[in-house]
């Protein structure tokens, strides 16, 4: 529902912060990760998600894109919920969790409060093929201002593809035209080609 939220950082604590935006003070819950990227912040841009329960709505909001994307990756292991995750994201770095589960670090994981044995391996098996066919450099934010091709690279892996069959795909694309394409056309053009 809610892609961002940018305004004035109002309140700051570990655990969550209050973002004005249009005259509306969001209450927005953080992990430590995201507490320390904001520092001494006033205003400030955060990337949120919005979990809808039978009682209550609760906004998650992360330091960057990448932060986010792991977030929901781990949230669809089953029985790993928002709390958990928040949990693991305070414990380790996004890139430590991202590199534990493509090397199959069973024992890091588990390390995380909240992490059991059964619960470690499974977040390993769900999401070990999902985190290398998206690349490791998947964390990193996405350039402020992005070219047609990392436009094109960013909407094909949101679509499922692997970065580097995607930035091949955009390549050969690119190449069979000596005119310049427009975003659509050049994922239409990658998408046929995949």
């Amino acid at each position: 529902m809610f892609a961002y939220i940018d305004g004035k950082l109002t309140f700051k604590c570990p655990t969550y912060i209050v973002v004005e935006a249009g005259g509306v003070g969001y209450h927005i819950n953080i992990s430590l990760n995201t507490y320390s990227a904001l520092a001494n912040a006033e205003r400030c841009k955060v990337y949120t998600w919005l979990h809808v329960k039978e009682d209550a709505h609760t906004l998650y909001g992360f330091a960057d894109e990448g932060e986010r994307r792991l977030f929901l990756h781990l949230i669809s292991v089953s029985g790993i919920g928002p709390t958990t995750c928040r949990m693991m994201l305070s414990s380790i770095t996004p890139v430590e969790i991202q590199n534990a589960i493509i090397q199959a670090d069973v024992a890091l994981i588990q390390q995380i409060k909240g992490i059991g044995a059964k619960s470690a391996q499974r977040i390993v098996l769900e999401l070990q093929d999902k985190l290398k066919k998206e690349g490791p450099d998947s964390l990193i934010s996405m350039p402020l201002h992005n070219t047609t091709r990392d436009e094109a690279l960013s909407a094909l892996i949101m679509l499922g593809f692997g970065k580097q069959v995607a930035e091949k795909a955009i390549d050969n694309a690119v190449k069979r035209t000596d005119q310049d394409l427009t975003v659509e056309q050049m994922i239409k053009i990658a998408l046929k080609n995949l």
